[in-house]
């Protein structure tokens, strides 16, 4: 959990505001969650490892007997028994929530925007931290492939208009994986397993997933199978995106609902994108046949946003239909993708205020302070971002810090001066 001094919370702000104008553009409103939900609902089995990452919220009025009551020192620790609430870990299960609640409240397809910090019990490392913000949008309502691609548009729209052009979407279908790790002979209870090891793939390697699996005790049929199906001789060419390209990178026999699905969806990125179509330039959309994602909730599409400037992923998201449904008692389609904020701030460089009118008002001491608030308040009037400081006997490090923060020009103050005499000087 951080501090961010002003340049950092501007620059911050800005690229959320770039997000969030994106995101309206294209059609999604803005709601907001509180930051703490039921225990229950946050350990229900459908937020994978991070339920394990969940900070959780003693319950009120719980004293010292009562603690001592839930805890048997002869069994594990009851955590349930000690808290009814806790921080939500992400942004999609309390959507699934609030879209129960308010239904009736909403259109038939909903397209909502979340941008807000959540809480995990993570291991503080680069790239990785306790607090952090997420930017969802989601579709609610929705069972075509037009959810999909207006999603992926909407991101890669966003990414673009951060200056971050280039970007690509790495994309699979839970069922394609389930149905081919079921073509090679995985059983059912094998899976969730195989799926863990799988998703290191681009650590380990093929030969690294082969080992391990084979060390897990998995079926070693299912195993020589799924080895030979990454190491068969012809080299897996994942552009361009469509229906004969989503076939050869699958098992011979792929159902033709998912493959026309993740054609559809292709198919409409192209036909927003068309830049993206020309001669020289790939489609964003690249099919992976081993692309996991760990997330228990995911029933169909997923997919994962990388950029050519990091080796590691920017945002990801899928389809969870079944989620809803737990809160509802009513299935009800549902997709959605999250930019991984706190990644893309790291590589947008620069300061966050690049508003020309900003500046800095440097007076003597013998200015009366009536004098200098008018003033003040007249730049303001006029549409100026204003601060004002005291002149220093070390003028250059007092410019130096307002540039830093991000004001582009400065006026000196004397007494009696009026705004006809202000004289604006460049920080830069």
């Amino acid at each position: 959990m951080r501090d961010f001094l002003p340049a950092d919370k501007a620059r911050r702000e800005r690229v959320l505001a770039v997000i969030r104008e994106r995101y309206r553009a294209h059609g999604f409103d803005e709601i907001e969650t509180p930051v703490v939900e039921e225990y229950a609902r946050l350990h229900a089995g459908i937020g994978g490892d991070n339920e394990k990452l969940a900070f959780n919220v003693l319950k009120r009025g719980l004293d010292a007997d009562g603690i001592r009551a839930a805890v048997d020192d002869a069994a594990p620790v009851d955590v349930g028994a000690l808290s009814d609430l806790g921080l939500r870990y992400d942004l999609t299960v309390p959507l699934a929530r609030f879209y129960a609640t308010h239904r009736a409240e909403l259109p038939a397809v909903f397209r909502s925007i979340q941008m807000a910090p959540v809480w995990r019990a993570e291991r503080p490392q680069k790239g990785r931290y306790r607090q952090f913000v997420q930017c969802d949008i989601d579709i609610i309502g929705d069972s075509t492939a037009r959810a999909e691609a207006e999603l992926l548009v909407a991101t890669l729209d966003t990414l673009d208009s951060l200056g971050l052009d280039g970007g690509s979407i790495r994309i699979n279908d839970r069922r394609a994986l389930d149905w081919m790790l079921d073509s090679f002979g995985f059983t059912a209870e094998e899976r969730p397993g195989v799926l863990i090891t799988i998703d290191k793939l681009d650590k380990i390697g093929a030969g690294g997933v082969v080992t391990e699996l084979a060390g897990r005790g998995a079926s070693p049929d299912a195993v020589e199978a799924l080895r030979s199906f990454m190491n068969r001789p012809q080299t897996l060419e994942y552009r361009p995106y469509g229906d004969d390209q989503i076939r050869r990178a699958l098992p011979t026999g792929a159902p033709d609902e998912i493959v026309d699905h993740l054609v559809a969806i292709g198919e409409a990125v192209a036909a927003a994108r068309p830049d993206d179509a020309t001669a020289t330039a790939e489609s964003p959309l690249v099919f992976d046949p081993f692309l996991v994602r760990g997330m228990g909730y995911y029933t169909g599409t997923i997919f994962e946003l990388a950029h050519p400037s990091v080796d590691y992923s920017l945002g990801g998201g899928g389809r969870y239909d079944g989620m809803i449904g737990r809160f509802l008692g009513q299935d009800v389609p549902a997709v959605g993708f999250s930019i991984g904020f706190e990644r893309i701030v790291d590589l947008l460089s620069g300061g966050g205020d690049d508003d020309a009118s900003s500046l800095v008002l440097v007076h003597d001491r013998d200015v009366a302070v009536a004098d200098l608030v008018a003033l003040k308040a007249a730049l303001i009037a006029e549409g100026h971002r204003v601060r004002v400081e005291q002149r220093t006997k070390n003028l250059k490090a007092l410019l130096e810090r307002a540039a830093a923060d991000g004001y582009r020009s400065f006026a000196t103050v004397s007494a009696r001066q009026t705004r006809a005499g202000i004289e604006l000087k460049s920080l830069r």
